[in-house]
């Protein structure tokens, strides 16, 4: 994803829910994507699919759907030739009509979807077979006869009981764990190359999320595909993702390995994220760390930061300015804020940046609050982190 924008023009105003989202999803591999609720996670789900709903559209930048399986590598290297790259080695999703035959054939074909909610994504007038049976019928050449017994054979996949009956049954029939698994055997009908769980586990128990979470790492160790999990639960993150991507009104804030973000998180925001989540380590009636404030009104965007609200290291004249932008600031971590040197380079120019060191009356010396050193950021999470479960590096095949 390059720069991707998804507004939705309303009657009372103009609502940014993906403002410039950029980030990269690659085979047998898992994409945590985390933030407050508002933050544009399912909007970006949407917009891969290209079933945004009205008055929303996308914009701008580029949505690219690799078709080569190259090893991709060169990550970070030589950005404008890999750009290039991937632009003649992919399709890009944004340019095809989203009602066309070639976007039905990659959504459910190429591309699974995890929605939210299965009880409102389930149609009530036909059974959950019958609506198995149709995707995998939309995608593959196949009998009704052997769609059917497809669709059983993937409820088993999925690990549901007397799969042979629960094929004739109504999603209302079902349980919420049932109801579940079923949505991921509709989403794996067709072998995706990329699947994408939109808070795949929202609303059920402890022990049925953890089901659901090792059957989906179960089912990528099988086939290889790539998972985009979208969530607000970062324990699910540390537990499920390879690589993290931490979104912020719209836009990508930090990104990097799963280890370096919980274990060493650059950007303010994914530090006040990390700090809110409980530990049994913590003293007991002791309250939690909050993120002061709220996320700001969509119609009123802050302009600079969009986080400047609400952060501690916020620089008066800098932060709410200028807006920061996505720059690396490790051997494997990239984050949008002025605390780093990078950023502010790439943000301001060199020119700018040397103008402002030199003091002055907007220097950023005289800006700078006691204690934020741009080049020390302030303290990562506290020691009650959750502990990551790393797996073997794979071959990365970019999408």
């Amino acid at each position: 994803m390059r720069d991707l924008k998804t507004y939705f023009f309303q009657d009372d105003g103009l609502v940014k829910a993906v403002d410039g989202a950029t980030f990269d999803v690659f085979s047998g591999r898992t994409l945590g994507i985390v933030g407050e609720s508002g933050c544009g996670k399912s909007v970006t789900a949407r917009s891969i699919m290209r079933i945004v709903d009205r008055p929303g559209r996308i914009v701008g930048g580029e949505i690219l759907l690799r078709r080569d399986g190259e090893t991709a590598a060169r990550r970070r290297q030589d950005g404008k030739a890999a750009r290039r790259q991937d632009r003649e080695a992919s399709i890009d999703l944004v340019k095809l009509k989203a009602d066309g035959a070639e976007m039905r054939a990659i959504n459910g074909g190429e591309i699974g979807l995890i929605f939210q909610e299965p009880m409102t994504s389930f149609s009530p007038v036909h059974t959950v077979g019958n609506q198995i049976v149709e995707a995998i019928r939309l995608h593959q050449t196949m009998s009704a006869k052997a769609a059917r017994a497809r669709a059983i054979e993937l409820l088993r996949l999925v690990g549901v009981p007397r799969a042979e009956g629960r094929v004739d049954e109504y999603a209302h029939q079902l349980s919420g764990g049932l109801r579940q698994r079923a949505m991921i055997a509709m989403a794996l009908a067709a072998d995706p190359r990329l699947l994408i769980a939109d808070e795949p586990t929202t609303a059920l128990d402890v022990t049925t999320q953890s089901q659901i979470l090792n059957l989906l790492l179960d089912l990528q160790e099988r086939n290889g595909m790539a998972i985009m999990l979208i969530t607000h639960d970062l324990g699910v993150i540390a537990e499920m993702a390879d690589d993290v991507v931490v979104m912020y009104l719209g836009r990508v804030v930090e990104e990097g390995p799963v280890d370096d973000i919980f274990h060493a998180p650059k950007h303010p925001y994914t530090r006040a994220l990390l700090r809110s989540i409980p530990s049994v380590d913590s003293p007991p009636r002791r309250k939690l760390p909050t993120i002061s404030g709220s996320i700001p009104h969509p119609y009123n965007r802050p302009p600079g930061c969009p986080f400047h609200t609400r952060c501690p290291d916020f620089m008066p004249g800098l932060c709410n300015v200028v807006e920061p932008v996505l720059a690396a600031v490790g051997a494997a971590q990239m984050a949008a804020c002025f605390l780093y040197p990078e950023v502010r380079e790439a943000s301001l120019g060199e020119s700018e940046v040397g103008s402002r060191k030199s003091g002055g009356r907007d220097g950023e010396t005289a800006r700078r609050p006691v204690g934020a050193t741009p080049a020390s950021p302030a303290s990562p999470a506290s020691p009650a982190s959750p502990v990551t479960a790393t797996r073997p590096a794979q071959e990365q095949d970019s999408f």
